[in-house]
């Protein structure tokens, strides 16, 4: 398969985007089983410009393979389609839901995007002419984790199985919350979230309090924190964001640039008593952890 110079940019962004949020190790392995680049000589912490760096130039048959691996599937109509079910610049949360419970998975989609998170809910975010199972495979293929909403009678849907059985086949990161019925099977190994008499809201903040510090997902988390904190439409949004931005696990220097233009273009953030500096203050320790974290 040959890809265009678009493609080709599409497929080496979501590459770095998901094998960016392993171990050096691991990405090194990856890249030596598929005979790209790697190097011991690298200079810096970021692990997605490394990735971007190492695959640059591969062959476009190699990028395929390690895309395939990476379990990103490479349709035509995928590469050359964002999905528009994503918010732009957003975590990607796929919600596995019963059908009957989607008022309830609903809000949890809404209480989400105050942490920068984009989530999936079929029964509202597909169109009523589109291809259901289609547009649920582009979602499960495309999302950078799953939450399981465990209510009673979860396990006798044949599709919830199927949805977390390639979720599993992805290898992403899957958080399953307790709603009347346990873990069970392969998901079973994971600690489930307690859901029973908590409110959407309280659920994705615990959500977000894992998601954020999860080897897996904390890279992918900081850079829907940032989106969020960039897009503040009031003086309360960008001192609730400056907080979100305070709790996170991972930074790197990209992030840095971001949130500095942010606060020059946007007057919800330059406006916002405190915020400046704090973010000052914050890019500052963050940094100093990130380069102390490179000399050891």
């Amino acid at each position: 398969m040959s890809l265009s110079p678009s493609q080709r940019v599409h497929v080496i962004s979501e590459i770095a985007r998901r094998l960016g949020n392993e171990e050096w190790s691991l990405i090194d392995l990856t890249l030596r089983q598929f005979r790209l680049n790697w190097t011991d000589d690298w200079h810096g912490n970021d692990r997605v410009s490394y990735v971007i760096e190492m695959i640059d130039r591969a062959d476009d048959n190699d990028l395929i393979a390690l895309s395939h691996h990476l379990g990103y599937e490479l349709t035509s109509s995928r590469l050359q389609i964002e999905p528009s079910f994503w918010q732009a610049g957003f975590f990607r949360v796929f919600v596995s839901h019963l059908a009957k419970f989607r008022r309830f998975a609903g809000e949890v989609q809404q209480a989400l995007q105050h942490y920068g998170m984009s989530a999936f809910v079929a029964h509202n975010d597909i169109e009523p002419t589109a291809e259901w199972q289609d547009e649920i495979e582009l979602a499960l293929a495309t999302c950078d984790a799953m939450v399981v909403l465990l209510h009673p009678g979860f396990h006798e849907s044949d599709w919830t199985d199927q949805e977390i059985g390639y979720a599993m086949g992805r290898g992403i990161m899957i958080a399953t919350v307790r709603l009347g019925t346990d873990p069970y099977g392969f998901i079973g190994r994971f600690q489930a979230l307690e859901g029973q008499g908590n409110t959407a809201e309280a659920l994705a903040g615990e959500l977000f309090r894992i998601l954020r510090h999860h080897r897996m997902t904390r890279r992918a988390v900081a850079h829907g924190v940032v989106e969020c904190y960039c897009q503040s439409r009031s003086y309360k949004a960008a001192i609730r964001n400056m907080g979100l931005l305070e709790g996170l696990a991972h930074w790197d220097a990209s992030l840095s640039n971001r949130v500095r233009a942010a606060v020059k273009d946007n007057d919800q953030l330059h406006g916002a008593w405190g915020v400046p500096k704090r973010l000052e203050v914050l890019i500052e320790k963050m940094e100093g952890e990130r380069l102390e974290a490179a000399d050891v």
